[in-house]
């Protein structure tokens, strides 16, 4: 399994900084944004004025003071009506071509080697890039067929560009059983998961893996190791789903990709 990278070691909040605790975390303010910020905030901002400096579509930072930061507001579908974007084989193919676009434009970006992120701290190794970390349907904004912006940064961070790839896949693929795919994913009927990860892999431009499916489980494994680690931190959403039985959830997930034979 050449192709699967070291699961790297979960972020620990500063001692310097707050733990955020708030549970309802966005709020819409006009053209605007109003988020908590947390331990790797600082991080993200930087890598957010980065893009902004390259005109790559992602929310601006407004200011960042009293424990919240304000982010521009990027209209458009996004949410639950981003599944159903990533449905048609169009979709998928836009959805991966603008992660490759994503990759290509944050290639140049080296953040200091003492940036903290939610999944630990460091900069870029040698074959890294910062991932967006949860390049998920529900984070593009479309306007019709077509992607206009990428948002929540949170999970940003230094991976090897695969990280992003096998995120993307878990989702696009997907990598979920037929039940859940038609219920819940938008799926007129039980995906052709195969098809689904060649056209996703050809879009972004790089061979299919050998082994796709460890790739997707590794990834899933390294989520809800952080998953874990943020909940004990008391860092919310995290906290109430690992309370929910989140990571039992998280662990059949991986089941079913190892077991998928993909």
């Amino acid at each position: 399994m050449s192709s699967v990278p070291v699961l790297k070691t979960a972020a620990r909040a500063p001692s310097n900084w707050y733990v955020c605790l708030m549970t309802d975390r966005v709020e819409r303010v006009g053209n605007t944004v109003r988020r908590p910020m947390n331990y790797w905030s600082p991080s993200v901002h930087d890598l957010l004025r980065y893009l902004e400096s390259i005109d790559f579509p992602a929310p601006r930072l407004h200011r960042a003071e009293g424990g919240a930061e304000t982010l521009t507001w990027i209209d458009g579908e996004a949410g639950p009506d981003g599944w159903a974007k990533v449905v048609p084989e169009s979709g998928l193919r836009r959805w991966a071509r603008f992660l490759r676009f994503y990759h290509d434009a944050v290639a140049g970006y080296r953040p200091p080697a003492d940036s903290v992120w939610s999944s630990g701290t460091g900069t870029c190794a040698v074959g890294e890039i910062i991932c967006h970390g949860d390049y998920g349907p529900w984070n593009g904004i479309w306007r019709g067929n077509h992607i206009t912006g990428l948002i929540d940064w949170d999970h940003a961070r230094p991976a090897r560009p695969l990280f992003d790839v096998a995120y993307g896949l878990e989702y696009a693929a997907p990598f979920r059983d037929d039940e859940e795919s038609v219920r819940w994913l938008r799926y007129p009927g039980p995906p052709d998961r195969r098809h689904r990860i060649e056209v996703f892999c050809d879009a972004y431009g790089m061979p299919v893996p050998d082994d796709v499916s460890a790739c997707v489980a590794w990834q899933q494994r390294l989520v809800a190791a952080n998953c874990k680690a943020m909940a004990r931190l008391g860092i919310e959403p995290q906290a109430t789903w690992v309370r929910q039985g989140h990571l039992g959830e998280l662990r059949a997930r991986i089941a079913w990709t190892e077991a998928s034979g993909l």
